[in-house]
């Protein structure tokens, strides 16, 4: 009796299991991961018009992802950074020679969907799975940094990273995201009257113009856990 081509018998091995395990076919192995993150942040507003990670602070967090399926997963973080401007230093000419220098610790919560370009784990390799993947991330999230006077305000975070499996369950990943906030203030910290950055020319914000960013570099080492029960269940 002969029997089919290895990647023949591969292929309908799999065709079956798409049958029988649709749902589990596209998932990860372990439904969970969390750790840690560290890097910098940085600031981008009137004090700094265009430059990325302009006098970067120190930042730092906590992460947790839910692996939906090789492509898709959803985070949680917890994360706190310092940020820093000077408008001497942004090439900028404000109303009556104003200038000023600021510093800020902020700390924000939000979540974010992520997508993975390739199918990410280091099982499963007949169905095309790496371990290694570059992925996009949007989502939304609460900043609050507080101060002589304090901002708290809702952003959307969108951004780029790589994820690499170290191991079978440890996790690295190397993202770089902004945070878009919806007000001019973020780098206002004290409540003096007269000339400050909150609409330094006199012209309100509008969702396109006159807001203020921070970024986010860093570097996240994070563990896999719970295991899927049932491999005929993606659970």
């Amino acid at each position: 009796m002969k029997f089919p081509d290895k990647p023949l018998l591969v292929a309908a091995i799999a065709g079956l299991l798409s049958v029988a395990c649709p749902d589990s076919l596209y998932a990860q192995e372990y439904k969970y991961e969390t750790g840690l993150a560290a890097g910098v942040s940085s600031y981008m507003g009137d004090a700094n018009k265009s430059r990325f990670l302009y006098n970067p602070g120190l930042a730092g967090g906590v992460v947790f992802r839910y692996n939906l399926t090789f492509h898709w997963a959803l985070k949680v973080n917890l994360l706190a950074g310092r940020v820093y401007g000077d408008t001497r230093e942004s090439g900028n000419r404000f109303p009556a020679a104003g200038q000023t220098v600021f510093k800020r610790t902020f700390a924000e919560a939000g979540s974010q969907i992520e997508w993975n370009f390739l199918p990410y784990s280091d099982n499963y390799r007949y169905l095309g799975t790496r371990s290694y993947t570059p992925y996009l991330l949007v989502g939304a999230g609460l900043t609050y940094a507080p101060s002589e006077q304090d901002y708290v305000g809702l952003h959307i975070p969108f951004g780029v990273g790589l994820k690499v499996k170290l191991k079978n369950r440890l996790n690295v990943a190397v993202e770089c995201s902004i945070r878009k906030l919806f007000a001019d203030d973020f780098d206002v910290t004290r409540t003096t009257q007269g000339w400050n950055l909150d609409q330094p020319y006199g012209i309100g914000s509008s969702l396109l113009k006159n807001q203020d960013w921070y970024s986010f570099t860093m570097i996240c080492l994070t563990w896999n856990f719970g295991l899927r029960d049932d491999p005929c269940h993606g659970n």
